[in-house]
């Protein structure tokens, strides 16, 4: 997503030199040229009111100095923005285009503190609802984040935005397509076996083609073709285990799981569950589309791929049981068990993987005190040997 949005900056820009030969190259006005306000969130995490301001004025100073326009009132951050849009209108007589990237940090990363995250929202919508009062003056604004919450809790009073995350025409175009990697990557793949990138890295589902990630095939053409879980890598879901710590979640749930459309298409802070953050972040994708009995579409998600189930799984398994770092010899022994059909040993495999869970664990955790609790810690096994 943060890369689409620097394209976007390129292009509104007019740095031609960047798009030589490529598709758009010919497509596109670059004579007309648009001064770009970026706001990005992805940087630093805020934990509290106070630097959750602190970033949103270093945002605008930042844009600022790259426009060369200066804020009558910085200290302000919904007033400083609108100023800045006026600003550029008047020096360039063009309208700005508006990039958000990261629009919805300062709420995911408070999911576990939940006034902090309503003080991160209340600070957001106070810069966001400038968009809308700064309509003449705008060309363009797309925004981006990782979750979804709604018009109405994030950006009252902004009705004017058109939300493209379940579009079948945008589908693709934040990911590599099958024919992408046929063609553009076909010399880099050369060798590999396709079937299996196919399973470790492709799945996504935005109700078109399915496309694979991006910062995966990648990472794997530069590893030498390594199958490794990069993406999940690259950043640990420490907000995820808090909601399923929170709701007590039966993890044996995310099998094959049934949504509403409207379920999956919004978050409330207020309300925050689970399936639609997963969705919305990734580690679930759409695998079939259902007309419901009542009317309307229902969802089948499922893990996208072999990373994200084999990956998901492992930090599931930690959380319940600290097994850290005893995690891959229980998998390696319940793997070879099912392979020769070994139930006694499979059996004492999960008698000794249970025993080996502390003590202090089960204090610790209230999800202990469910049945279901045991179901998900075999569930996570089991779904973590792909």
């Amino acid at each position: 997503k943060s890369l689409l949005v620097s394209t976007l900056q390129d292009l509104f820009e007019g740095r031609r030199e960047l798009f030589k030969g490529l598709d758009i190259e010919d497509k596109w006005d670059w004579e007309t040229t648009y001064p770009v306000i970026k706001i990005s969130f992805g940087g630093g995490t805020a934990r509290n009111l106070e630097s959750m301001q602190r970033i949103v004025g270093s945002v605008l100073r930042s844009s600022q100095a790259h426009l060369g326009v200066e804020c009558a009132h910085p200290e302000h951050g919904g007033v400083c923005f609108q100023e800045l849009i006026e600003a550029v209108y008047r020096k360039t007589g063009q309208k700005a285009v508006i990039l958000v990237d990261e629009y919805d940090k300062f709420i995911v990363d408070n999911l576990d503190q939940i006034e902090v995250a309503k003080q991160g929202r209340e600070v957001l919508r106070d810069l966001y609802s400038v968009i809308k009062d700064s309509d003449a003056y705008i060309k363009f604004a797309f925004l981006t984040g990782v979750s979804k919450f709604s018009k109405m809790s994030v950006f009252s009073g902004l009705n004017n935005l058109k939300d493209i995350s379940l579009d079948e025409r945008y589908a693709t175009i934040c990911g590599y397509t099958e024919k992408d990697l046929d063609t553009i990557f076909a010399a880099h793949l050369e060798g590999a076996d396709r079937d299996e990138v196919r399973r470790w890295y492709n799945g996504y589902n935005f109700l078109g083609e399915k496309v694979y990630n991006p910062f995966d095939v990648l990472l794997f053409i530069d590893s030498g073709q390594q199958f490794d879980n990069y993406w999940f890598a690259s950043g640990t879901p420490n907000f995820l285990i808090t909601l399923i710590q929170q709701n007590n979640y039966y993890i044996p749930r995310l099998d094959n799981l049934k949504v509403s459309k409207s379920l999956i298409d919004s978050s409330d802070i207020e309300n925050i569950q689970l399936e639609p953050i997963l969705f919305q972040a990734g580690y679930l994708t759409i695998s079939e589309v259902e007309q419901a009995a009542r009317g309307g579409l229902q969802f089948i998600l499922d893990f996208p791929n072999k990373e994200v189930q084999l990956s998901f799984s492992d930090v599931i398994i930690d959380y319940l049981t600290n097994h850290q770092n005893q995690r891959a010899d229980f998998q390696d022994e319940l793997y070879l068990q099912l392979q020769e059909i070994d139930l006694p040993g499979f059996e004492q495999t999960l008698k000794s993987l249970f025993a080996a869970i502390p003590y202090n664990n089960y204090v610790n955790n209230t999800i202990s005190n469910f049945e279901g609790y045991y179901a998900s810690v075999i569930y996570a096994y089991l779904a973590s040997l792909g």
